[in-house]
């Protein structure tokens, strides 16, 4: 995978084309992150569905490393809530461990994420955020 191979999947997801963004992955993926696990297109347009419906939620890279079998990124995730996103609804949606957010609230994050790559795409993602 290659910077632009990762702009352009950074692209999709910031413009939330979860089609596209799952093209980016095998057939059988594992995305591992705070935990939730994904591995089907329409659990992922299921978790990003609920969540941006919520929030709008943005990848800035900073830093790109990518290779035939891994590509790693550091970079800023923004949220910037629009409606309220309450305990309730995340509970109610089976995300206990993630954090309410108030209309008009920003959270920015530093991530560390790694991208196992088969074939040019990807097979699992791991992430890791900096305090």
């Amino acid at each position: 995978m290659t910077r632009e191979d990762y702009q352009r999947y950074a692209d999709a997801f910031n413009s939330r084309d979860y089609d596209t963004v799952f093209d980016f992955y095998t057939d059988t993926p594992r995305m591992a992150f705070f935990g939730i696990e994904i591995t089907t297109r329409q659990q992922l347009k299921d978790f990003y569905g609920f969540l941006h419906s919520y929030v709008t939620e943005t990848i800035t890279i900073e830093k790109f490393a990518g290779s035939e079998e891994l590509a790693a990124v550091e970079g800023i995730i923004r949220i910037e809530a629009f409606r309220d996103l309450t305990r309730e609804d995340l509970d109610a949606n089976g995300m206990e461990q993630f954090f309410p957010i108030a209309k008009g609230d920003v959270q920015e994050m530093r991530q560390y994420i790694h991208y196992h790559l088969e074939n040019g795409k990807i097979a699992s993602v791991g992430c890791a955020l900096v305090p």
